[in-house]
């Protein structure tokens, strides 16, 4: 990792909204979906986005959405963080480190049980993200690997919380739940190691 970059984790305003589809764009340069995906949850109103500025230049972004444990006794409201996008300039230098501490804090003031995300496990497994199993709680999709449906657990979830993850309804509208094709292959050989 380099020299890590000073950043302000602040909440994202409309104002930032074409900085946030730039960083995204960048980010997620091999998948363009993304950045409608952005535009969508950035238009609901149970989306909170955050942004990291370095220098008053917006230089990553990461949104949290409600999504729903369907556990046997209820539904029960928790938050998936996507994405998760530092512009390339600045990635490897300690900003998708500092948005992730920053939205689990507010998650968890915010009351929820859990934040959920769909992402490589290398990177969030250093960052104290866990597999989803371990709560009990099963992918959203069959689309999704096992290892990469992760969780942090807050001071509001309890053990009965447990059942199928359920999705808001943006991501599977811009079919961005799960991999397909290629990729899913690809997944599905490099997790069966």
């Amino acid at each position: 990792m380099a020299e890590p970059l000073p950043v302000t984790v602040r909440p994202m305003t409309a104002s930032d909204s074409e900085a946030v589809l730039a960083i995204v764009g960048a980010a997620f340069a091999d998948e363009p979906e993304v950045v409608p995906l952005q535009a969508a949850l950035a238009a609901r109103p149970d989306n909170h986005g955050y942004v990291a500025e370095h220098d008053g230049r917006p230089v990553g972004h990461v949104g949290l959405t409600r999504c729903w444990i369907d556990a046997e006794p209820r539904l029960v409201e928790a938050l998936v963080l996507s994405p998760l996008s530092v512009a390339p300039d600045a990635q490897r230098r300690g900003v998708g480190s500092a948005l992730l501490r920053h939205a689990v804090a507010a998650a968890g003031a915010a009351g929820a049980p859990a934040v959920f995300l769909e992402g490589d496990p290398a990177y969030y497994s250093r960052q104290g993200w866990r597999p989803v199993a371990e709560l009990g709680i099963t992918p959203a999709s069959p689309r999704i690997p096992a290892p990469a449906c992760q969780h942090v657990r807050l001071a509001a979830y309890e053990s009965w919380m447990r059942g199928p993850l359920v999705d808001p309804d943006t991501f599977w509208e811009h079919d961005c739940v799960g991999l397909r094709g290629e990729r899913l292959t690809a997944a599905r050989a490099f997790f069966a190691l």
